[in-house]
């Protein structure tokens, strides 16, 4: 049936991502958070881009993977919901469209898990080094805890457009934390190290309050100092000449657990304090 229904981009949908799930009391307060948190999802996208490649070719992306996503109908930026009500009303109507087989099809940047009592946020590559996940699933729990805080403070969630926050996601693949960024807060283009920072400003109270604080200073300190996994692979191009040993490089280095601090050697690019 997919095959059926979207043709070549089913056959061209050769992606992987990571996809992080928070436990909400409620689906009303699971949609409060959704309303909440999408003006913060390119930086996650950013952070974890990973898929410079592509056919061979380098794309000039970051995140690529975001870019061959994103072909899909139902997947991508969406509006402010407003409450669980109207949210299942959509995914109803999507469905009922027939462009859709059902609720699994409904490929959000961020949704309701149709398994599960969670937000489901699903913006991320899947990440070259494991200590990547691990920041980002301790950057999404602080993000749904911040979201769920302000909804019981009854602060409404910010009108942005999904058409402004496409921009964002484009640009979140496009540079990576290798170009600029649009930031969460103005939407106007600012440095990677400014827009990832704005992050962890915004929950530094949940970070604090779960313990993660530390581990997440150190983890974006890292990742802005050695490169996500889309400036790695490019510069292992550089260096080993082919993709065949980019490959067989970047699985060694899976395999054997190696993180950021395995390129400390290589000049930082960017710095970072919190």
């Amino acid at each position: 049936w997919v095959s059926r229904q979207f043709g070549m981009t089913a056959q061209e949908q050769l992606t992987c991502g990571c996809h992080v799930h928070v436990s909400v009391e409620s689906d009303e307060e699971g949609v409060a958070v959704l309303d909440r948190i999408r003006l913060w999802l390119p930086v996650l996208t950013a952070m974890s881009a990973n898929s410079p490649f592509w056919q061979g070719e380098d794309t000039g992306y970051g995140s690529y993977r975001s870019r061959v996503w994103n072909r899909l109908p139902a997947a991508g930026p969406v509006d402010v919901f407003g409450s669980a009500d109207r949210y299942h009303a959509e995914v109803r109507a999507m469905v009922g469209s027939g462009v859709l087989r059902d609720t699994g099809m409904i490929w959000f940047d961020a949704r309701l898990s149709a398994s599960y009592p969670t937000v489901e946020v699903r913006v991320a590559d899947v990440c070259l080094d494991a200590s990547t996940p691990v920041l980002l699933a301790a950057l999404v729990r602080a993000l749904v805890e911040t979201a769920a805080r302000e909804w019981r403070a009854g602060d409404p969630p910010a009108r942005v457009s999904t058409g402004l926050l496409r921009l964002a996601s484009w640009q979140a693949g496009r540079s990576g934390l290798d170009g600029p960024l649009l930031h969460p807060g103005t939407l106007r283009e600012t440095a990677p190290e400014a827009a990832v920072d704005a992050l962890y400003r915004h929950v530094g109270d949940a970070l604090a309050d779960s313990g993660d604080e530390e581990l997440v200073r150190a983890g974006i300190a890292g990742l802005l100092e050695h490169g996500n996994g889309a400036r790695v692979q490019r510069r292992l191009l550089r260096s080993e000449g082919d993709l065949a040993s980019v490959v067989r490089h970047c699985a060694r280095r899976t395999t054997a657990g190696a993180g950021p601090g395995a390129d400390a050697g290589t000049p930082a690019a960017v710095r970072w304090r919190a």
